[in-house]
Parts: structure tokens; sequence; C-alpha cells
């Protein structure tokens, strides 16, 4: 008897439940890891202006192009000076993490105002609560800076900015991570101060909405042939009589895209400030032309253009990476409008 070759099946992993429209657009960072001797700030923000793409010299001695000259596609990102507005103090006990309590800058931003209502500085004196958390800060607790992006800086079509929390990396002394994020209060920080070029990071982002799609779309699976009753694009068999149910293992239609998704290991190609060695002829695309720091980011990131991108230092940490400034050779700047 012939034994028939059993296929896996063609719908989409179920690596990803809910699939549901994502809460924000500007993405959930849940984690963090402190690796680095100094403090400093995990991460940044910036908008994605579109690709392009470069040549390079391979410079990792585990790869088998080393010294060799490569062509990769790269990502835009422009990241304009984030505002440090406030500091953040959580604590942990039995029970969970929940915050102690948080410090506001008294110089806001007046553009601010546009996205939430700011400290009345009458009735509030800066020093005392200062010194007040100082007081109650302890080993368990952690540091995170209250950020604003600025828009308003770029070729974006708003002024409303983003209120980000970015983690202060811990050293083993709390006190001494506060006093750090209080020095740089009012402050603008620059991606440079942050990042490094060559480094790994994490890509947090919402990726591009195609709302409500049928299961071929959602989940890819297969086209019922001619002769099906009524139906082509849809599961034949949803399911055994009991249980009495749909199981959520069955590919069904529903929202696609505008999820939040995590890419790890994307590499900081360059961080530049000059944006004439970036910008294309006419401009990027549905964006306009970058007007301020940006980085290259090797690959493609999720989310379509102007969307908010999330940067984090990597929480995966590759030790065989040697971290070290690229020699990039050529970066393309033709127009993209075909002209």
């Amino acid at each position: 008897m012939a034994h028939r070759k059993k296929h896996a099946p063609r719908h989409g992993s179920l690596a990803y439940l809910p699939r549901k429209r994502a809460s924000t657009s500007k993405g959930r960072i849940r984690n963090w890891l402190d690796q680095y001797e100094d403090i400093k700030f995990l991460g940044f923000a910036g908008f994605k202006a579109g690709m392009t793409h470069i040549t390079y010299i391979e410079d990792q001695e585990n790869s088998p192009y080393y010294g060799k000259e490569l062509m990769k596609p790269v990502t835009v990102i422009e990241v304009p000076p984030l505002i440090l507005i406030g500091v953040k103090v959580y604590t942990e006990d039995s029970y969970g993490k929940y915050i102690l309590g948080e410090c506001f800058s008294p110089n806001i931003n007046q553009n601010l105002g546009r996205k939430i209502i700011p400290p009345n500085f009458e009735n509030y004196d800066f020093e005392i609560q200062k010194n007040k958390l100082l007081q109650q800060i302890d080993d368990n607790s952690e540091i995170r800076g209250i950020f604003q992006t600025q828009p308003y800086e770029t070729a974006l079509p708003r002024k409303k900015p983003d209120i980000l929390e970015i983690k202060v990396n811990s050293i083993g002394n709390p006190k001494e991570e506060f006093n750090y994020a209080i020095s740089l209060l009012g402050e603008e920080i620059r991606a440079r101060d942050v990042l490094l070029e060559g480094e790994l990071i994490d890509v947090i982002a919402v990726t591009k909405g195609k709302g409500f799609q049928g299961p071929v779309k959602r989940h890819g699976i297969r086209i019922l042939t001619r002769k099906n009753n009524k139906i082509k694009r849809a599961v034949a068999c949803i399911g055994a009589w009991h249980p009495a149910r749909v199981r959520y293992t069955v590919p069904r239609p529903g929202q696609l895209g505008y999820h939040q998704r995590t890419e790890y290991h994307k590499r900081i190609m360059k961080i530049g400030e000059n944006e004439e060695e970036i910008n294309p002829k006419g401009g990027f695309i549905n964006y306009g032309k970058i007007t301020g720091d940006y980085l290259l980011v090797l690959g493609s990131v999720p989310g379509p253009k102007k969307r908010l991108i999330r940067l984090r230092k990597t929480i995966r940490p590759d030790k065989a990476f040697k971290i070290k400034a690229p020699e990039i050779t050529f970066i393309n700047r033709e127009s993209q409008q075909r002209k």
C-alpha cells in the first residue's frame, strides 16, 4: 500500500497572537538590558524616511565576505534630538513594579501642550520633588527618562510630539543614575550621544496596516479547486463537531498589519549630521527631504514612511560581533522619482 506524502500546513505561524491592531502607533518596549559600564540611555527614536543602497567594506572577520566590497540596502531614519522633559523612578517589591514618583523639568517646550497638559509650576517646587525622590530611591529602583520627540523639525506635517520612556543603563547605583538624568533635564539628547556607528540595535515599530483580509492573504492557505461548493478562498473544514467551537489554530479572516513587531540585530551603518550626503534628488517619496540628523540602518525596518521607529540597545548581545564604524564607499542619491 502506497503511503501518501504529508505536507506541512500552509497557513501562517501562530507565533503572533492576538492578530489585532496595535494600541498605539509608536510601539512599546517591555524589556531593557543593562550591559554597559557607564551611565547612558538605552534607546532612541526617529522617523522612517525611506530606503536607498550603499556599498561598504565588510569588516566582520567571521563573515565569508570579509574584506570585500558589498552592496546592501539601508533604511534612512531621521533622528531629530529628543528633549528630556522628566525623570521617572520605578521600584519593585514582591507584588511587582510600580511608580515611585516623577520629576518634570521647569522648562517645558511650547509644543508639549499639544500632547499633554503640562504640570502647573506655580504650585510645583522642583527642588523639593527632586530631593524627595532621591531619599526614596533604594537598590531596587529603576530610573527612566521621559522624552519628547520633535516632529516639527522634520518634513512631517505635524507639530504634536510623542512622549517616550527610555531606561537609564543600570550600574548598580540608582542614586547616581538619577543624578545623571537630572543633570540633563530640559536638554536635547542627540542620537550620537546614545548610539554608536557600527553597533547592533533592536528596532521596535508598528507595521503597515492592511485592514480586514481573508485567510488566503492573511495566513497563506491554499486556494480551493474549481469544483468546491461556493467557496475557494476559505477554509473548507473549520474543525470537528466537538469541541463545539472553532479553534484558534484555524486560519480565519481578520485584521492584517498594524501589528507591533521587534526586529533584532539591525546594524547602524552611519550616524550623519549633513543631510546633503543622503538626500536624493527631489527628496524621499512620501516623506520629503531630511533636514537634520539621520541614521542608516542595514536592511529594512517595519512600518510605512513617517512612522515613529523606536531603537533599543540590543537585548541579545552577539559576543562574536565587533563594534566598529564601517567603511562606506558609496551612498546612492539618485532620484527616486525616475526623473
